[in-house]
């Protein structure tokens, strides 16, 4: 399906340059895009390559438009911020093309007598929802999903296929909730008696606020007393660990295979590279951003960027730097005596 340009300018905001019965059909990259699609620039280094671009039309910022426009023969959209306006235009498609699943409930689908569903939500096959569930308008739970008891989820939220979401946890309005997402498992709580372990009950919940969107295979446990709590606008990637009694703040962005150690608190509008780790119970500030495989073994209490991982080498230079590491010590000692040394054969220079 295909769309006006001016429609998309009346829907989302921006300055059109070019023709508004202009009509794109789906967004394309620079290098691949068509002249029935629209494609986006986003870093000015790219402007060469979106000057030569066939796309019918082009999504950038003023300072690129400036630019760009003097060769670029399509039509332009300028926006202040044309990476989240490629966003609201790749959704606006997405839902251009998309089949909402029908209200109700498959027959497959075991349902406790006393969960409340709203007639508007999507329960599929082989799903089971367990007693005093509640279910709201708008919801979408697919192929395979478990829903514990006293659970609840919020309006418009979408359970992907083989979500296990256990009993007494909830998420708000909105929420994304990817295929094989564990929310409320038990927290790794032990006791350690005469070498043998007991286990802690984990008690509490885990509870989500609005627009959070959890990736794939990502867990997050519940707490072992206190809740879990997983603030609005959080966005996790795939394969993402978050411990018992964690909190992230609203608005923080995870990337895949990030760790989060029990009880860590993370402020708001943070961000974490890839593989970065969290040690429990430390504290994370608002506005704090961590690079791909930082460990974070201490709390961080004012914002900014930090990074905590040795640059790659090649293994014989690797194998060199971490010898000399590991004789910093003694080298540090050695450095201590010649400075003492030194100081003392110049104070007896002096007296002469």
């Amino acid at each position: 399906m295909s769309t006006r340009l001016g429609d998309l300018v009346e829907r989302f905001g921006g300055q059109l340059v070019g023709d508004p019965n202009l009509e794109v059909s789906a967004i394309a990259p620079l290098d691949s895009a068509g002249d029935s699609h629209i494609s986006f620039l986003s870093n000015s280094k790219f402007r060469a390559l979106a000057a030569q671009s066939r796309a019918a039309a082009l999504i950038l910022a003023p300072m690129d438009d400036t630019i760009v426009g003097a060769t670029y023969e399509g039509a332009r959209i300028v926006s202040t911020n044309p990476y989240a306006y490629f966003a609201r235009v790749a959704q606006y498609f997405a839902a251009l093309d998309e089949t909402p699943p029908s209200p109700g409930v498959h027959p497959s689908a075991t349902v406790h007598a006393s969960a409340r569903i709203d007639p508007s939500a999507h329960v599929g096959p082989h799903v089971t929802i367990e007693a005093d569930a509640v279910i709201a308008a708008g919801v979408v739970i697919d192929h395979g999903c478990f829903v514990g008891h006293g659970a609840e989820i919020g309006e418009d939220t979408h359970l992907f296929a083989n979500v296990t979401f256990h009993a007494r946890c909830s998420i708000g309005k909105r929420g994304i909730l990817h295929s094989g997402a564990v929310i409320g498992t038990d927290g790794f709580g032990f006791a350690r008696e005469n070498g043998v372990y007991l286990k802690i009950p984990q008690t509490g919940r885990v509870l989500m606020g609005d627009d959070v969107d959890v990736g794939a295979n990502t867990t997050i446990d519940r707490g072992a007393l206190d809740d879990t709590v997983i603030e609005d606008g959080v966005k996790l990637d795939n394969q993402i660990q978050i411990g018992h009694n964690c909190r992230i703040g609203a608005n923080t962005a995870m990337a895949g295979c990030v760790g989060v150690a029990g009880s860590a608190k993370i402020g708001k509008n943070c961000t974490f590279g890839g593989a970065a780790m969290v040690l429990g119970h430390l504290e994370i500030a608002d506005n704090v951003h961590i690079s791909s495989g930082t460990m974070v073994s201490r709390s961080v209490l004012e914002p900014g960027q930090y990074t905590g991982f040795y640059p790659l080498a090649k293994n014989a230079e690797w194998e060199k730097s971490a010898a000399i590491v590991r004789n910093l010590s003694s080298m540090r000692d050695k450095i201590r005596t010649l400075e003492k040394q030194i100081k003392s054969l110049t104070e007896q220079a002096e007296q002469k």
